[in-house]
């Protein structure tokens, strides 16, 4: 141990501070697609760029848990340094046992090359409450505004915070309180909140884990402005009794409803588009509802989107994405259980093609969470519980 430590002493000191390593050159591979769509349908192509990202000699990441890409298509990501274990960070470890590594901070900016830009984030950056860091134990999304704000929740113990931040890590302000929850009718406590988005007018945010509902707020005043539950009805869903736990996730007894009245109990994704509407995702019953917002910004139900409807374990409907042209062509829906991306027209919502398949090579998902587009059309791809890493997905044209 002590020759060990004498080894380690001498190498040179790494540090997430140090200069970012140059971008590696793509590692472009194919990965596993499934066409649905007849013969001669034209969908987006993808490969895997095996090399994206490229970290810090010393950092790692944990589970990631959100991804977004910002105006500048730098891609933000979240994750959680505390489902690193002592052998993952042997580095951060005093005296150190190993020559890597350390947790990254919760948050991390890479160039859309890869290179990492940096990163920031932890308790003491959030504002205290009764001495209390408003920080969530367990991150939980992520999005970026055009102002190129960041904005996040979190689904651990007590996570019942929205946060906002500036890029170089400075809080703006909050929405919620931590350790404190009021259930589906409360307008100034969350519960859990999974996802947020932020608009010119509106702040919306799937609220998520323990209530099960999208609850909004006003951009500019941070007032609250209304809830919907299911079908955009009053979130009538009754809470979780407890804290959420990842063995949740694959109880055998939750069975998917496509058609259930109310919201499951993960409300994992708000998403609005160009055009007026919102995806949610209601992960448990395998269908994410599609909305049309009013100028008062109201909700109204316009229609279910069923994706793989009998799955059970982790279920599919974990987040949704959009390709970038004008229109937003093409909609992309991560499915935890089956570890693919479905292409769906969003025209019509329907089902083109899938790729990805469960697995832990490059193209492949275990535990597959967040996705995101960047304005070339390249895809963005999280995995949390021993997933643990980000992808980038090359986007080669319309085929």
């Amino acid at each position: 141990m002590r020759r060990l430590l004498a080894i380690l002493l001498a190498l040179p000191l790494l540090s997430a501070t140090s200069p970012a390593p140059d971008a590696p050159a793509p590692a472009l591979a194919s990965l596993a697609f499934e066409q649905i769509a007849p013969a001669g349908t034209k969908m987006p192509r993808f490969m895997i760029d095996a090399a994206w990202p490229a970290m810090p000699p010393d950092l790692l990441l944990g589970q990631v848990s959100g991804v977004a890409v910002g105006p500048d298509d730098n891609v933000w990501v979240v994750h959680r340094p505390h489902s690193l274990t002592a052998t993952d960070t042997g580095l951060a470890q005093d005296p150190p046992i190993a020559v890597c590594c350390k947790p990254a901070p919760p948050v991390v900016r890479f160039a859309s090359d890869g290179r990492y830009l940096g990163g920031w984030g932890g308790p003491d950056s959030a504002p205290s409450i009764d001495g209390v860091s408003q920080w969530p134990s367990s991150l939980h999304g992520i999005f970026v505004d055009k102002a190129g704000t960041i904005w996040f929740g979190g689904n651990g113990r007590g996570d019942h915070v929205v946060l906002n931040y500036s890029a170089d890590g400075r809080h703006i302000r909050s929405f919620g309180r931590r350790d404190r929850t009021g259930g589906n009718d409360a307008t100034d406590l969350l519960g859990n909140p999974s996802d947020v988005n932020h608009s010119e007018d509106m702040v919306l945010i799937s609220d998520g884990y323990i209530n099960r509902r999208v609850i909004g707020f006003d951009a500019k005043s941070n007032a609250y402005k209304g809830r919907w539950g299911a079908y955009g009805k009053p979130p009538l869903a009754p809470t979780r009794t407890g804290n959420f736990d990842q063995s949740h996730a694959v109880d055998p007894g939750k069975v998917a409803d496509p058609k259930a009245p109310i919201f499951a109990d993960i409300v994992h994704c708000v998403v609005p588009t160009r055009d007026g509407h919102v995806y949610v995702c209601d992960r448990n019953n395998n269908r994410a509802q599609l909305f049309r917002r009013g100028k008062n910004g109201d909700l109204t139900f316009v229609r279910d989107v069923v994706i793989a409807g009998d799955t059970g374990g982790t279920h599919t409907v974990t987040d949704i994405a959009f390709s970038p042209d004008p229109d937003q062509t093409y909609l992309y829906v991560a499915d935890m259980m089956n570890g693919r991306i479905w292409i769906l027209r969003r025209a019509t919502h329907e089902v083109l093609g899938a790729i990805g398949r469960i697995g832990r090579q490059a193209g492949q998902f275990t535990w597959l969470h967040s996705i995101d587009t960047d304005s070339q059309g390249n895809l963005y791809a999280t995995e949390v519980n021993t997933g643990r890493r980000v992808q980038k997905l090359v986007f080669t044209g319309i085929e």
